[in-house]
């Protein structure tokens, strides 16, 4: 199965780290990035989980839970944590599904055979409260993740469906945003922007970031 930006994500419950877990009851009304790793005891993948466990209250601050995969056994797992805390000198705080069925690989088009046909692709996934898929981003195995990437897209994510904004060119927060070309009505620009804003172009006008 592919899964495409809009996409309602599916459900599954699945073996974990922190025992049995139906992901939508996991979600709930939050937004979710799930990861997956192509397997336990790997190099690039104890660093990882290590630097989002550092980062876990940066995402609890968003209203973003974490979940990670792997196709290794809940055992496995649970042998590796312990890795994982020593040597990034943090603690794994966040649940690791076991996905040695393949079974939500499969589902979340994880298994890529030009690259490999035994283990998952280097895949991030924001999922939205309403169960759509916002991002997704596949790397090669050999190369790690920017998780400070991820959650600037999150905060681009959760700005822009509050506002009738999109984020520029290396946005981060406190920089400028677009205003969408849709808004043309100089009382309706007043009323949603009232810090102003200045215009490039009739298409390209950049206001202050509305909620500061």
């Amino acid at each position: 199965m592919s899964l495409h930006l809009g996409d309602t994500v599916p459900d599954f419950t699945q073996d974990s780290s922190e025992g049995p877990i139906n992901f939508y009851e996991f979600a709930g009304d939050s937004w979710v990035v799930l990861i997956s790793h192509p397997a336990d005891f790997t190099p690039v993948c104890t660093t990882e989980l290590g630097e989002v466990a550092k980062l876990k209250s940066e995402f609890d601050k968003r209203g973003v839970k974490v979940i990670a995969l792997s196709v290794d056994t809940s055992e496995n797992h649970k042998g590796w944590i312990p890795d994982i805390d020593e040597t990034q000198k943090t603690q794994v705080n966040y649940p690791i599904l076991a996905d040695s069925d393949r079974k939500v690989s499969h589902l979340y088009d994880l298994i890529h055979p030009n690259a490999s046909a035994t283990v998952t692709a280097r895949t991030v996934f924001v999922i939205d409260p309403n169960k759509k898929l916002r991002l997704t981003l596949t790397y090669p195995a050999s190369t790690g993740r920017d998780f400070k990437e991820i959650l600037r897209v999150i905060d681009s994510l959760q700005l822009t469906d509050k506002y009738s904004v999109s984020t520029p060119v290396n946005w981060r927060q406190g920089d400028e945003v677009v205003i969408s070309p849709s808004i043309k009505d100089p009382e309706e620009l007043a009323r949603r922007f009232p810090k102003g804003y200045r215009e490039e172009k009739p298409y390209l006008r950049l206001t202050p970031q509305p909620d500061l």
